[in-house]
């Protein structure tokens, strides 16, 4: 087996260790009416995630209810920050955690197999949930990263250096 970086080490490890995350979608504020459109502000939720290998992509699982599945459906561009769990006497401003800078896409049922395999390896608990009608998968395809792995380590990483991270070893 080849030589992998600490850094590539390390973010491998969160990347798998951890199992949800914060999403940032864009959230076009409702007018009044006759007002002038509102600014889009950012809107965080919290959320599941799951890695497809294969695809080299991030899977999650969301509620057509929910307003951050609106929110990602008229605007694409979303975020994701994983980070590690703050630790007991520990400085909490050198903590572990990458941001995923990504585009969403949300499956319809009959494109969504591979997706949910993906999905229920990593929450096999979640199998009665895949089936509720409201519910759809979203894929969210890597468009960099950035990664700070403690004081003095930080960096920025490709689309596909991210993907390369999610590969099995």
């Amino acid at each position: 087996m080849p030589h992998e970086p600490r850094l590539d080490q390390s973010l491998r490890q969160l990347l798998y260790s951890r199992r949800t995350a914060a999403l940032a979608t864009l959230q076009a504020a409702a007018a009044a009416d006759g007002a002038a459109q509102q600014p889009v502000m950012p809107a965080v939720s919290f959320v599941p995630y799951a890695i497809h290998q294969a695809a080299g992509i991030l899977v999650i699982h969301v509620s057509a209810l929910a307003a951050h599945t609106r929110n990602l459906q008229q605007s694409p561009m979303v975020s994701l920050l994983i980070a590690a769990p703050e630790q007991t006497q520990q400085p909490v401003h050198a903590l572990e955690r990458v941001t995923l800078f990504g585009r969403a896409t949300v499956l319809a049922v009959q494109e969504a197999a591979e997706s949910r395999q993906a999905y229920l390896r990593r929450f096999p608990e979640a199998g009665p949930m895949t089936a509720l009608g409201d519910f759809r998968f979203v894929q969210i395809a890597p468009l960099g990263a950035r990664h700070v792995a403690g004081f003095g380590a930080a960096r920025d990483l490709s689309a596909e250096e991210f993907i390369a991270l999610l590969a099995p070893r």
